[in-house]
This record gives structure tokens, C-alpha cells and sequence, in this order.
């Protein structure tokens, strides 16, 4: 039984990928900077509470990163065979090359950009002790350097970098047999995406669940959607 973490759970693509993970029935750390107010995942907690742990973490504070390995071996997992790193937000409301919220700025960065190298640093350990490790970071098309387009440029710019970071990271983890990619998601309906948006929470859980199935190691750090087509760095 695969024994996955995913980050940012309680809604969303995340909680999607839990709902997922748990019906072909794997071992689920999912994670909440509030637990107590994760109504849906404690849910599927207590229907499976054999097979999925709540966990709280907040992936921009570095207290709550460093106890991230204890917190999963009182919930008994001793190794980890996946991580999604899922949690992220958009970003400030003002977040326009000519009129930034700075600290918004930072936040967005501490947040999609820090906090996926704070928790893989975290975990690495429970990863080599994994079979076949795989790390899959949940990015945006977005984030492309392809795209001239500027709107949301603090979220936009977190994305990139957090595509170099793990580009970075696969070169370094590869010869330790540790597999890592990067995936665009889709416009899904969530709370970020909006209600209009083009693809369903469980379509896309199932698409990144493929491609997590299909990273190998030994392959470089990858860029593709939620379909399986590659995207452009």
C-alpha cells in the first residue's frame, strides 16, 4: 500500500486527490494549516481512519515545516512513497507589475515557492525510505516562461520559480533514486479557479493520480498537465 502526503487537503484539487487516493485504496497523510476546520477531510477521516491522517501545516512557517516528520510518525508512517505538494494560493489582490502589494508578494512566494522546498527537506528522509520515491508539485501553466502574459504576475512569478526550484531538485535527488516533476493542474472549479472554470475537482485528481503513476526514475523533472501533454518551461 502506497503511503502518500499531500499538502493543502481540506479543499480543492487537494481534498480531490485525497477523495481519490483513498477509493483505490492507499495510505493518505493529508494536511490543513487548520484541521479542526477541515469539515470534508476530517469526513473522509472518520469513514477511513485506518487509511488517511489529518495533519496540521503551515507550509510558509518554517516551526511548522520542521515538525512535519514527527507529526507523521505519531500518525505511524515511517516512510513516504509520495509527495504532492498542493498547497498554494493566488496571491494579493493587487499583484500588477505597476502596482504591487509587496508583502502579498512575499507571501505568495513564501507560500507556492518556499514552502514546496521547506516540506520536501522536511520529509526527504521518509522519501529514501520509500519505494520508488516520486515527488509531484502541483504548478500552473501559468507559471510559464512561454507566456507574456502579466496578470497576477506575483502568482504567476511564484509558479516559475517553483518550476526552477524542483528542476533543481530532480537533478540533485535523481541519482538518489528520487523522482521529481512538476504539473499544470487544469482551470479547475475550485474556490481559486472559479465556478466557470473547465475542469472538474475529481477529472483532474484522476489525470495527476496518471501521472504520479507514470513518473520513473531516472527521467529529468517533467512539465506536463493534468491530460498528460507536456507544457513548456
Amino acid at each position: 500500500m502506497p503511503a502518500i502526503l499531500v499538502t493543502g487537503a481540506n479543499r480543492g484539487i487537494g481534498l480531490a486527490l485525497v477523495e481519490a487516493l483513498l477509493e483505490r485504496g492507499d495510505r493518505i497523510a493529508a494536511t490543513a494549516r487548520d484541521p479542526a476546520r477541515a469539515d470534508a477531510l476530517l469526513a473522509l477521516a472518520g469513514r477511513a481512519p485506518d487509511r488517511l491522517s489529518v495533519i496540521g501545516l503551515d507550509v510558509a512557517d518554517p516551526a511548522s515545516v520542521a515538525g512535519l516528520a514527527g507529526r507523521l510518525a505519531e500518525a505511524g508512517l515511517t516512510r513516504l512513497d509520495v509527495l504532492v505538494n498542493n498547497a498554494g494560493i493566488i496571491g494579493p489582490s493587487r499583484q500588477s507589475t505597476l502596482d504591487m502589494d509587496f508583502d502579498g508578494f512575499a507571501e505568495t512566494l513564501a507560500v507556492n515557492t518556499l514552502g514546496p522546498l521547506r516540506v520536501v527537506q522536511a520529509v526527504l528522509p521518509l522519501l529514501k525510505a520509500g519505494r520508488e520515491a516520486r515527488i509531484l508539485t502541483i504548478t500552473s501553466a501559468m507559471g510559464s516562461m512561454s507566456h507574456t502574459t502579466s496578470d497576477r504576475i506575483a502568482y504567476r512569478a511564484s509558479k516559475a520559480a517553483v518550476n526552477k526550484v524542483m528542476q533543481g531538485l530532480g537533478t540533485d535527488l535523481g541519482p538518489q533514486g528520487i523522482a521529481v516533476a512538476v504539473a499544470h493542474p487544469g482551470w479547475v472549479r475550485t474556490d481559486m479557479g472559479g465556478q466557470s472554470a473547465a475542469v472538474a475537482p475529481a477529472d483532474s485528481a484522476r489525470g495527476l493520480i496518471g501521472l504520479i503513476d507514470r513518473m520513473r526514475q531516472g527521467e529529468p523533472c517533467s512539465f506536463h498537465d493534468w491530460s498528460g501533454r507536456a507544457v513548456p518551461w
